[in-house]
């Protein structure tokens, strides 16, 4: 692959993550799954040394998570909103496709003192991680096609029935 068009695709793959994390930080859920290809597959995923396996999370293809997206608005759940910070490790092109690394954390902002640790108007660590992503490289574009958010954190808090 050409140089120029190589990294083309690399910055496409970039701004595809780092606008994704916009989006999911302004909870802009049908603008993040704009962004991803109709093949697309979503999962979270953590391993438990206690079982010494792999636990899922989250799963679902793209119509699926879609319908979730949908729901989001009607959970009764904590408002406090999740903030992400990544940063791209890395990014693998071949041809038509490219797979990236990612590591982020995602920070929370407490709207009310709803832990007894927690004050009002804190921030505390929500979880830190991989995101190990595939994508569709067209017209100098990136869209996902698959996205695994590898936690390292496994105690999850209210809020995790959002995509991370």
């Amino acid at each position: 692959m050409a140089t120029a068009k190589r990294s083309a695709a690399v910055e496409a793959v970039k701004d595809t993550v780092y606008r994704t994390c916009l989006l999911l930080d302004d909870e802009r859920w049908s603008d993040w799954l704009e962004l991803c290809d109709e093949e697309f597959y979503y999962k979270i995923t953590a391993y438990s040394p206690e079982i010494r396996r792999d636990v899922l999370y989250l799963d679902g293809d793209r119509e699926q998570i879609a319908q979730m997206c949908e729901l989001l608005p009607k959970h009764n759940t904590d408002r406090s909103p999740l903030k992400r910070h990544a940063v791209v490790y890395t990014v693998d092109v071949d041809g038509g496709s490219a797979e990236a690394v990612t590591s982020f954390v995602i920070y929370q902002n407490m709207l009310d003192g709803v832990n007894s640790h927690i004050d009002a108007g804190e921030n505390h660590l929500f979880a830190v991680g991989r995101y190990l992503d595939s994508f569709a490289i067209r017209d100098d574009e990136a869209r996902f096609v698959t996205r695994e958010v590898r936690l390292e954190t496994r105690r999850l808090d209210k809020g995790t029935h959002w995509p991370l």
